[in-house]
């Protein structure tokens, strides 16, 4: 069939992870796919922290923060276009996750809430906004995540089996392969513990590299421990917000590890214990054949180290795929808005229990 797109034309992704570190904005072409150009837009660190205190906030700080944000995401928005030479009219749509105040899966009416208000998007580059996409997920049943395997598939789906592992606030899992029936899950914490210690010990964002984690000596009795508790044991679907991981489990589980390059070693491997634990327990031993790792995590390599020895499998980052680690997930919105606007499928229900796969994403024209 004829392509109908131009060789130029583009969808485009934003994405703002649980760690509340930046704001990730990936250009990807369609035919064939592939990513032009994308680029991470830190946030300051008042803004940092007015994102990561938002659950507290009373409805009327909420909602300014909500147009805010949008706002936010608009000037960015405009800046990286013009930064990678990129022109409004060549791009068919804006796919938008928006910022995670709260992920409630397992509360008695299960509930999510992401802000940025996308109609500032639509208003100001005139294009085809797609966002909200957890909430039609979670109507049918589903935790609302993750919901990054339905791209897994897109992407990587056609050849050998692979657990795609991605390793933002929280650690998600995804397996794919030709003639596999894709479906995914939610782990436990990746970053959200180890960036809590940074903060609270040395006021940095995270442990670049793993490097202080490298210098301690991690307690392997305390995480055989905690490997027991039952949000690990329990089989999905499964989802977790990063508050279940928050300053209160960190200081009620690991308060006690009196050096700091102890806990940040503790924590690392405590992250990829999780991980290979859950491939242990929730992933067949024949499909058990390599770990494509992405998110801010995929640059952490302590973290890296104890993944290959802990799952006994290679492990590579997504790069090596042609899909920088920290790009991914913008792109994968990018394309679940392109497919949404031509009411086709980009969902997964597999991953998250939804009753059945359907169109994602609310729609702004």
């Amino acid at each position: 069939m004829k392509n109908k797109y131009p060789h130029h034309a583009f969808a485009l992704g934003l994405m703002s992870g649980t760690s509340c570190d930046g704001l990730t904005l990936c250009a990807v072409a369609l035919r064939p796919l592939c990513v032009l150009a994308w680029h991470n837009y830190a946030y300051s660190a008042v803004w940092r922290t007015r994102l990561l205190g938002a659950k507290n906030l009373r409805a009327p700080q909420l909602s300014l923060l909500n147009f805010e944000l949008g706002k936010l995401y608009a000037q960015k928005t405009k800046r990286f276009l013009a930064q990678y030479n990129l022109h409004t009219r060549d791009m068919l749509c804006i796919g938008m996750h928006g910022q995670t105040v709260y992920h409630g899966p397992q509360d008695a009416t299960p509930n999510t809430l992401q802000i940025a208000e996308p109609s500032f998007l639509a208003a100001q580059l005139e294009c085809p906004v797609v966002s909200h996409f957890r909430e039609k997920d979670m109507a049918l049943g589903g935790q609302g995540a993750p919901l990054v395997p339905f791209f897994d598939e897109y992407f990587f789906g056609k050849g050998a089996p692979k657990i795609l592992l991605n390793l933002g606030g929280i650690a998600n899992i995804s397996v794919v392969g030709k003639g596999i029936k894709t479906f995914g899950f939610d782990c436990g914490p990746a970053n959200t513990l180890m960036d809590l210690a940074c903060m609270r010990l040395r006021h940095c964002a995270f442990d670049k590299n793993g490097a202080w984690a490298a210098k301690g000596h991690p307690d392997e009795k305390r995480i055989k421990k905690l490997l027991r508790q039952k949000n690990f044991l329990r089989k999905p679907p499964k989802s977790f917000d990063k508050n279940d991981f928050g300053e209160n489990y960190l200081l009620r589980h690991f308060g006690g590890i009196e050096e700091s390059a102890d806990l940040l070693a503790t924590l690392n491997l405590f992250t990829a214990a999780i991980v290979a634990d859950a491939i242990r327990r929730f992933i067949p031993k024949t499909l058990q054949k390599q770990i494509i790792v992405s998110g801010g995590g995929a640059y952490n390599r302590t973290l890296l180290e104890n993944l290959r020895r802990l799952s006994s499998l290679p492990v590579h980052t997504s790069a090596q795929a042609g899909l920088d680690p920290q790009a991914k997930e913008a792109a994968a919105f990018a394309v679940m808005a392109w497919l949404a606007l031509q009411g086709k499928t980009n969902h997964c229900a597999r991953a998250t229990g939804a009753r059945k796969n359907t169109v994602l994403g609310n729609i702004i024209l």
